[in-house]
C-alpha cells in the first residue's frame, strides 16, 4: 500500500475511523480520522486533555474495534486484537516489583515459542541496548522511574516489533530525564528502523522527536494540523537549541491553544 506522505509506502493507515461509547450519553470520543503513517516514521500526536489521543492509541494496536471505518497495519486490517509486529509502552510503569530486571524483560516473550537460547539472547541485547547490564538483577523498587520506563520499553523491545506505540511513556519523569530518555528513543528508533507512534502532552518532546507532529481537536478528535519538523535522522535533544525549535513549538501551541480553551469551557 503507497501513501501520500513523502512517497513512502504506509506502515499503518486509518481510513474514516471514528469510536464512540455507548451511554447513556453516547461518547463521541475520536474521529473522523484518516492517517497515514509511513514506514520507519517517529509520528507524535498532541492534544488537548480528554481529545482521544489514547483512544486513537488503542484502536491502533487493536485493543478497541473503531465504531466505524478500518485500520490498516502492513496491508491487514485489523479486527479487534494486537497483531504480531506490534509493540505497546502504556503511561503507567507496568514494572513487576516482584521480579528482577532480567525476569522483567523476560516475561515478554513468556508466550513465545522460540528456543530458549534465542530467548535468552534477545533478553541480553534488550539489557544492553537500555543501559540496564549493571541493574539486571535488581528489583523496580531499587530503580530510578526513568530506569523503571527503561525495563518496560526493554520488555517492548525484546518481541522486535515492527510498529512501536507510546502513550505518554515518560509523563511522569523530570524535564531533564524526559530530554535524555528522548534520546534514547531516537537511538531505539534509528537503530531498529521500527515506526514509531508517540502521544505526548509536551510540545517540545513532539517537536524534538520526530519527523511528523499530527495536532488533534477537541472532542471528538480528529486532526486540524500535521507539521513536518524537517530534522535529520541523526539527531538528538541538542535539536533544542535549533532556531527552528521554537518555531516549531510556537506553531503547535498556535494550533491547539483555541482546543484546550473549548475543554476547559472556554473560549478564545
Amino acid at each position: 500500500m503507497s501513501g501520500a506522505y513523502g512517497g513512502e509506502p504506509s506502515h499503518v493507515t486509518l481510513s474514516g475511523v471514528v469510536r464512540n461509547y455507548e451511554g447513556p450519553p453516547v461518547v463521541y470520543a475520536l474521529g473522523p480520522i484518516d492517517l497515514e503513517i509511513r514506514r520507519g516514521e517517529f509520528f507524535s500526536v498532541v492534544g488537548p486533555s480528554g481529545c482521544g489521543k489514547s483512544t486513537l492509541l488503542d484502536v491502533l494496536c487493536g485493543l478497541v474495534r473503531p465504531t466505524s471505518g478500518s485500520v490498516h497495519f502492513e496491508g491487514k486490517e485489523l479486527h479487534g486484537q494486537v497483531p504480531e509486529g506490534v509493540g505497546v509502552v502504556f503511561q503507567e510503569d507496568s514494572s513487576m516489583r516482584w521480579l528482577t530486571v532480567r525476569q522483567n524483560v523476560a516475561f515478554g516473550l513468556r508466550t513465545s515459542n522460540l528456543p530458549e537460547t534465542e530467548k535468552a539472547e534477545r533478553v541480553e541485547h534488550a539489557i544492553r541496548f537500555m543501559g540496564l547490564v549493571q541493574f539486571a538483577d535488581h528489583y523496580p523498587a531499587q530503580l530510578s522511574g526513568g530506569m523503571r520506563q527503561r525495563v518496560c520499553i526493554a520488555r517492548t523491545l525484546v518481541l522486535r516489533p515492527r510498529l512501536i506505540l507510546l502513550d505518554e511513556p515518560f509523563g511522569a519523569l523530570d524535564q531533564q530525564t524526559r530530554l535524555l530518555m528522548g534520546d534514547e528513543l531516537l537511538r531505539l528508533w534509528r537503530e531498529t528502523g521500527a515506526t514509531v507512534l508517540l502521544i505526548t502532552h509536551a510540545l517540545d518532546e513532539a517537536a524534538m522527536l520526530s519527523d511528523r507532529v499530527g495536532v488533534m481537536s477537541a472532542r471528538p478528535g480528529c486532526f486540524i494540523d500535521m507539521v513536518e519538523t524537517g530534522w535529520p535522522r541523526e539527531r538528538d535533544s541538542r535539536i533544542v537549541s535549533h532556531p527552528s525549535f521554537g518555531t516549531l513549538t510556537a506553531r503547535l501551541w498556535s494550533s491547539l491553544r483555541e482546543e484546550s480553551l473549548k475543554t476547559m469551557g472556554r473560549v478564545a
